[in-house]
């Protein structure tokens, strides 16, 4: 079995103590972000899914991580702050953290514990684009780099993980995040 998400300590990006059970009954998208990646872009994305499915009960938790190529080098009033003017975020963003390796932090753990493995939607998988690239990368079911997508039921189940090329506005991780807000609120 794995750990109850919502149990796990975390850290708003400001700094207060928090958990994810602030949005228990909402569906949750929990993503692994970093401000100098080519993925950086998908910030204005997750905005965009964020206000698109929020009053239906859902939200993206942002969790900003240095693991990969050291692509989120700046402290946590920087990346908010990055995040804010850049980007216009204004889904909850949390204290960076270690998503990979023996310091992951409890919360990464239990997500990759639940879904060992992220679906591919373009076809070539990430990891695989990676290693053609000659840059070095985890293997499964490991995080493979920054901006892979967890998929949070609003019963605290990790129903779905993406891999990080998964763009917000993909068909499959929208009709993903319909399907758990259509199910209704946790009993």
């Amino acid at each position: 079995m794995t750990a109850d998400i919502y149990s796990i300590p975390v850290q708003k990006i400001t700094g207060e103590p928090a958990s994810l059970a602030e949005f228990k009954g909402s569906a949750v998208l929990v993503v692994n972000v970093a401000s100098q990646c080519m993925f950086t872009p998908q910030y204005e994305g997750l905005e965009k899914l964020y206000d698109r499915f929020r009053e239906r009960g859902f939200v993206v938790a942002g969790f900003p991580a240095n693991d990969f190529k050291e692509q989120e080098p700046d402290s946590n009033e920087q990346i908010h702050s990055f995040c804010t003017l850049s980007y216009g975020v204004k889904f909850p963003m949390y204290g960076k953290i270690t998503v990979v390796g023996p310091g992951k932090h409890p919360l990464y753990a239990a997500l990759i514990a639940a879904q060992p493995k992220a679906i591919s939607v373009g076809g070539n998988p990430f990891r695989q684009q990676l290693k053609g690239w000659g840059v070095a990368t985890t293997e499964e079911p490991e995080i493979s780099w920054n901006f892979e997508k967890f998929l949070v039921s609003r019963a605290g189940e990790v129903v779905k993980r993406f891999t990080p090329e998964t763009v917000p506005d993909a068909p499959e991780l929208v009709a993903a995040i319909d399907s758990e807000l259509r199910a209704g609120p946790a009993e």
